[in-house]
């Protein structure tokens, strides 16, 4: 099956890193950096290299190393435990015919001369053969799409899927947005982790030969009310395609995805759409309560999508956001970090559950 072949390739970080890291302290890796307070029994031992992966996000946090002895190997660890050093050449290669050590512009060591103290030890020494990397404090935007459904709309023309089969008058999803998924940009960012091959199978496959998303009771339990795909295993796709470019755990994607959705159910938006069933909004009216709840400017971030042939239904809001997504996000700031977008289909009718 499929998902055993997915279940054995790494689970990439945000911004994909060669090298190493050797640790400078005994630091603790964990599987997760927001629940990292609460991990223990992993710690790195001085002085030792571990294999780079990548980091959560370019110059970030936290590096994400391979930890052999751990289960599972693959671990994230605070930048300020070790130093990000990049193999140039073995020792051999500076010893090759014509090789002239004391003219190359480097030093004693085999290391760029401007490495600086990123490549350092505490001693001054810096690892033979290894160039460190760039370890700016900055922290750039990170930019997403958020894509939220009004799934009775959706199921008029996906009526065989369990999540459509099922719907009932009284279900979270029949007035409130359900969560598709949250999109790392550019788009092309997807898949990060998988060769061009295993990417082709994946999408091929069926989402019943994924691997099973690993989340918390709560997170799960969450998706089940806010994304009622997961019926259908939505989950695993948008974690293979989309989840595995943003940099955490699944349980961290999937949280700060409920947390962002969470947001805009409890605003102004979703009383307008739950006080429309049966009626037309226009984009005008949509992108007023983005404005009225999220701030001035927020409505020229959404994007509207509605069905075609037939009645003009509502189907999909997707909603820009850059910048980082807490616990708790400010999702006015991350929605006005955002450039403005076209605002895709002018008006719509708000469909009720039920087929027609």
């Amino acid at each position: 099956m499929l998902g055993l072949a997915v279940s054995a390739l790494p689970t990439a970080a945000q911004e994909p890193l060669d090298g190493f890291v050797v640790a400078r302290k005994a630091c603790n890796a964990t599987i997760s950096i927001r629940n990292a307070a609460s991990e223990s029994g992993t710690v790195l031992e001085i002085d030792r290299a571990y294999d780079l992966l990548g980091e959560n996000r370019v110059n970030g946090s936290h590096y994400y190393v391979l930890v052999p002895e751990a289960e599972p190997a693959r671990r994230w660890v605070e930048k300020s435990c070790g130093d990000w050093v990049k193999l140039i050449a073995r020792d051999e290669a500076f010893d090759r015919a014509g090789g002239n050590v004391a003219n190359s512009p480097r030093d004693d060591t085999g290391v760029s001369g401007d490495a600086g103290e990123a490549g350092r030890r505490s001693d001054g020494a810096v690892s033979a053969g290894l160039q460190s990397g760039s370890q700016s404090g900055s922290t750039p935007s990170r930019d997403y799409v958020l894509a939220i459904s009004w799934q009775p709309a959706f199921c008029e023309t996906h009526r065989g899927k369990a999540e459509c089969r099922t719907q009932t008058p009284g279900r979270f999803d029949a007035d409130h947005f359900s969560l598709h998924g949250l999109w790392p940009q550019p788009r092309p960012n997807t898949y990060c982790g998988f060769s061009a091959d295993e990417r082709s199978a994946i999408q091929r496959t069926d989402w019943e030969d994924l691997d099973p998303v690993d989340v918390d009771d709560d997170t799960r339990q969450a998706l089940a009310e806010a994304m009622p795909g997961s019926q259908s295993l939505l989950e695993r796709h948008e974690w293979t395609k989309h989840g595995t470019c943003y940099g955490t755990s699944q349980d961290e994607y999937f949280d700060d995805s409920l947390a962002v959705l969470e947001r805009i159910n409890g605003s102004r938006v979703r009383e307008l759409f739950a006080g429309a069933i049966g009626q037309t909004l226009t984009l005008d009216q949509i992108r007023a309560a983005f404005d009225e709840s999220f701030g001035e400017g927020a409505g020229e971030r959404v994007r509207v999508a509605c069905s075609r042939g037939g009645r003009r239904l509502i189907v999909e809001l997707t909603i820009g956001l850059v910048g980082e997504i807490t616990e708790n996000p400010d999702v006015s700031r991350l929605i006005a970090a955002a450039r403005p977008t076209d605002g895709g289909c002018d008006e719509g009718l708000v469909d009720a559950v039920g087929f027609e």
